[in-house]
């Protein structure tokens, strides 16, 4: 364990309550690929997923602490989208297992996957631009009984539904700061805006866990912060939120746990501090001889017997 992880736990009191909750339960847990934690919410077993002569993912074994903030990090091509596209529903893998909440869900619907509190988001962004942003958020809360045919014909039966549905989308707005968009159209919202919209979307659920494919990727700098609080606060309302991002800054200033992958297999895990310090991990970003004096030819003058 790291020299400084006791001092990371002495100033766990005067972090958010959520993320001094996050550092607790991870103290112990050991950094290696595919780690036991104390309370997974999601656990994947040998899951892969090849494309021709490609194995774009090859897991043996992860888990995901509920209640923690996860990163999911890898040089372009490591497989992270893949792995999500698996585990949300949307690609289906090779081989592989996987359980939410203890539950078998592999194979399952991304809709169905909804339904037992799991959400995704996506890098490109899924708004349904000629809808308005307030129709956006009604679309996606669950349980519609409007949406069934007989009960539709019926007002009666849904209008105090769709009636906690608007409040609930309208506070939801409001955090967002979206409130004053409401009645645009989500097409005409800016790039980072449709973020917003959907992360705010995704919580219309009321989810037990948040996937965000790189959340920051084509954001305005003015609303990057914004989102960085709006993840923290996610995590401060007990749910667990795994993401995917390239910004190293951001890894380190809002995760609680990071896991790397790298030619679709995961090569470390642990506390970002400690995962930005292993040599793997240096290695997979930069290459083996990042650090290497090549010589005219591109070879390294210090390799060892092995070729490496």
């Amino acid at each position: 364990m790291p020299a400084n992880t006791d001092n990371d736990l002495a100033s766990a009191n005067d972090l958010m309550p959520g993320r001094a909750a996050a550092v607790a339960a991870l103290k112990d847990v050991p950094h290696v690929p595919g780690a036991q934690k104390p309370d997974p919410i999601l656990v994947a077993d040998h899951v892969s997923r090849q494309f021709g002569g490609l194995k774009a993912v090859d897991v043996a074994h992860v888990e995901i602490q509920r209640g923690a903030i996860t990163a999911l990090i890898g040089p372009n091509g490591a497989g992270k989208t893949t792995l999500f596209n698996l585990l949300t529903g949307f690609d289906k893998p090779d081989t592989g297992k996987w359980t939410f909440n203890q539950q078998q869900v592999a194979g399952m619907s991304p809709y169905k996957l909804a339904r037992k509190g799991m959400v995704r988001t996506f890098q490109l962004t899924k708004a349904l631009s000629r809808m308005t942003v307030m129709d956006n958020m009604r679309l996606g809360a669950s349980g519609q009984l409007g949406e069934r045919f007989f009960p539709s014909l019926l007002p009666f039966l849904w209008n105090a539904q769709e009636r906690a549905n608007e409040v609930r989308a309208l506070e939801l707005l409001g955090r967002f700061n979206l409130d004053a968009k409401l009645d645009d159209f989500a097409g005409s919202l800016s790039g980072g805006q449709r973020k917003l919209l959907e992360m705010a979307r995704a919580l219309m659920t009321n989810p037990e866990m948040v996937m965000l494919d790189e959340p920051m990727a084509g954001v305005n700098p003015a609303l990057t912060q914004s989102l960085l609080g709006h993840i923290k606060n996610i995590r401060e309302e007990g749910t667990t939120v795994l993401f995917v991002e390239h910004d190293m800054d951001m890894v380190r200033d809002i995760s609680d746990w990071v896991i790397v992958m790298a030619q679709g297999q995961i090569i470390a895990e642990g506390p970002p501090d400690a995962v930005m310090r292993d040599r793997q991990v240096i290695d997979a970003y930069l290459g083996t001889h990042h650090d290497q004096a090549l010589t005219k030819d591109g070879t390294s003058l210090t390799q060892d017997s092995s070729g490496e």
